[in-house]
């Protein structure tokens, strides 16, 4: 066991209520105290929990004890404390203590603080490290659960911190995607076939708002190379929703405007050629976007003479 559980072990106090009670006691004392003292009592604090709620490794957390203790931190308000108090405890001690982070992903599950926990998530992303910790961590995967959770602003919280992470520091996310591409687009497929039409249409207008960003271009040349994509946006283009048909539509325009396509994509486009002419035809404008008819008409020419 580990030094930072030893710890936790001695100074773990008793009850569900006294180990919340500690916490928030701890919190508020940081603007009383010598901020060096009172820092090493929240640490000592968090510790205790964090033992409570994961067990150490050799004797697992008992969930009744860790459903009690989440009700005790709704009910003293400890999660407000917490999001309050990040700029004391300073990123340094978040850094040391990446597991809080795996702690804030998973709170999405609970109704009463999710929406709390998330906007400390998204806080935490503001910095690289931290940002690159939540990528590559087991807790990233249950976003693609998150974002069609029933409960509609829990879901919708949870997909702008989704967008966060995959927005905020350049160079984390093209490292992240270049080592997880497959991994990655297999779950994101699945929320662009979704049943859930808010999700289709969240996930489809970002993605066409992804990959067109010029820092995405060479994930984007990667994506566009593939049939298994290609048939996902013909599908899309098919769908009920004028908005995701649109989204749906520049995506697709980049996999018939690539120069260099493969002739996978283009026997996938004579195969279906007949079929998407008649919905390119059909595709809803708006009046005056005369951008886009130009960019439907070149697309339609350029499947026409496809051979």
């Amino acid at each position: 066991m580990s030094f930072f559980f030893r710890m936790a072990s001695r100074l773990r106090p008793s009850t569900p209520e006294e180990v919340v009670r500690s916490i928030k006691d701890s919190f508020l004392a940081l603007h009383t105290r010598t901020h060096a003292k009172a820092l090493e009592e929240v640490e000592k604090n968090i510790s205790s929990l964090r033992l409570l709620i994961s067990g150490d490794g050799e004797v697992e957390p008992n969930q009744e004890q860790v459903l009690l203790i989440t009700l005790e931190i709704c009910n003293e308000d400890v999660i407000s404390l917490f999001v309050q108090n990040l700029p004391s405890l300073g990123w340094t001690y978040i850094e040391n203590h990446m597991e809080l982070l795996d702690f804030l992903v998973g709170c999405y599950k609970n109704l009463d603080i999710a929406l709390n926990c998330g906007h400390m998530l998204r806080e935490c992303i503001k910095y690289p490290t931290l940002a690159k910790y939540i990528l590559e961590s087991g807790s990233f995967e249950l976003f693609f659960e998150y974002v069609e959770l029933p409960n509609f602003d829990i879901a919708s919280d949870a997909l702008n911190t989704f967008k966060d992470l995959l927005t905020k520091h350049e160079t984390v996310v093209a490292e992240f995607l270049a080592s997880h591409y497959d991994q990655f687009f297999e779950l994101y497929s699945r929320l662009l076939s979704s049943t859930n039409y808010v999700t289709r249409r969240q996930a489809m207008k970002f993605l066409s708002e992804f990959l067109l960003e010029a820092p995405n271009s060479q994930i984007m040349k990667r994506y566009i190379v593939e049939v298994r994509f290609l048939n996902i946006m013909i599908n899309l283009l098919k769908d009920s929703s004028k908005n995701i048909r649109i989204c749906a539509f520049h995506v697709f325009k980049v996999f018939v405007a690539n120069p260099n396509k493969p002739r996978c994509i283009i026997e996938a486009l004579l195969d279906n050629r007949r079929e998407l002419l008649k919905l390119l035809h059909n595709l809803p404008t708006s009046k005056g976007d005369d951008e886009l008819e130009e960019e439907k008409d070149l697309i339609i020419q350029q499947i026409q003479k496809l051979a």
